[in-house]
């Protein structure tokens, strides 16, 4: 994928979701709708969350410098770790008002406030569309696509329950949709918080297989010992292996390394691997360095 189709989607979304926030803040005024009002400042922090993901896209395509030898890969872990947390803190904004309207009920809805969230549905799970590929291999690309989803699900629990409202008295609905929805977004940012947590801490990645590696390395031909193996994420959609290794013969150094390197790129998701060859007994330390 290039990186004008990576960052295509951020474009498109972004666009889209502001000129639905400048919508809503006029309808909301016009009509006096604090919801609306209210609904705009969340879509936009929305805004934010997706700009946030979109620069690590865009830093992370920049060439490595002498300091910075892998570039700003990591930018894309720092994303998904701000936008699993500003998620956490959304739910908690969603739970704690539809508490307070539980005991405090509001009015029902106007036809208008669910209208323009019904025009929300629409953009919002176009743009949430936009990142339902991304999102599987790239975990900054999933804190983007749950962040729209959490709006789809906002924007389609205001129409159902603003339309129920408007012909019953059951002014505990909307409480209640708001948070149901909670809940089923707080699930999938825990995943997303966790695997960001990980990431940022060296943790092998989920998409990478590391028994797989480990019998990969061991089952080759004249390797006797592994040691010193470590997998970890250079950003969301790159991984890095280092390793050191026991041969028990010096022939065909350049050819076991070129296969052992396509067949780790190949099978297990390493971009970017390094692996030293020791040769007799390692405890003594005798050892000839061969890497790729």
């Amino acid at each position: 994928m290039t990186n004008k189709e990576k960052q295509a989607p951020f474009i498109i979304g972004i666009s889209l979701n502001m000129i639905y926030i400048i919508a809503e803040l006029s309808f909301g005024f016009a009509t006096d709708s604090m919801a609306l009002i209210a609904d705009a400042s969340h879509n936009f922090s929305d805004v934010l969350g997706l700009a946030v993901a979109w620069l690590a896209v865009w830093l992370s395509q920049k060439a490595p410098t002498a300091k910075r030898t892998y570039g700003y890969k990591s930018a894309s872990i720092l994303a998904a770790l701000f936008n699993a947390v500003f998620l956490l803190i959304a739910i908690g904004g969603i739970i704690t008002e539809a508490v307070q309207r539980l005991f405090q009920p509001t009015t029902p809805h106007g036809w208008t406030v669910i209208i323009v969230a019904a025009i929300g549905v629409v953009i919002n799970g176009f743009t949430t569309v936009l990142f339902v590929k991304g999102q599987k291999d790239d975990l900054n690309v999933k804190g983007a696509f749950l962040h729209m989803a959490a709006d789809t699900g906002v924007s389609i629990g205001v129409v159902l329950a603003g339309v129920v409202m408007l012909f019953t008295s059951w002014t505990w609905l909307d409480p209640v949709v708001s948070i149901l929805i909670a809940i089923i977004i707080l699930i999938g940012t825990w995943e997303l918080l966790r695997d960001a947590i990980n990431l940022s801490l060296n943790g092998v990645p989920n998409d990478v297989d590391i028994d797989g590696v480990t019998r990969c390395i061991t089952s080759q031909p004249s390797v006797s010992e592994i040691h010193d193996l470590h997998v970890w994420a250079i950003g969301t959609t790159d991984n890095a292996l280092s390793v050191h290794l026991v041969r028990n013969t010096a022939k065909g150094n350049d050819g076991f390394l070129n296969n052992l390197d396509r067949q780790l790129r190949t099978n297990y998701n390493i971009q970017h691997i390094t692996i030293q060859i020791e040769y007799g007994d390692c405890s003594q330390f005798n050892h000839v360095e061969n890497s790729i």
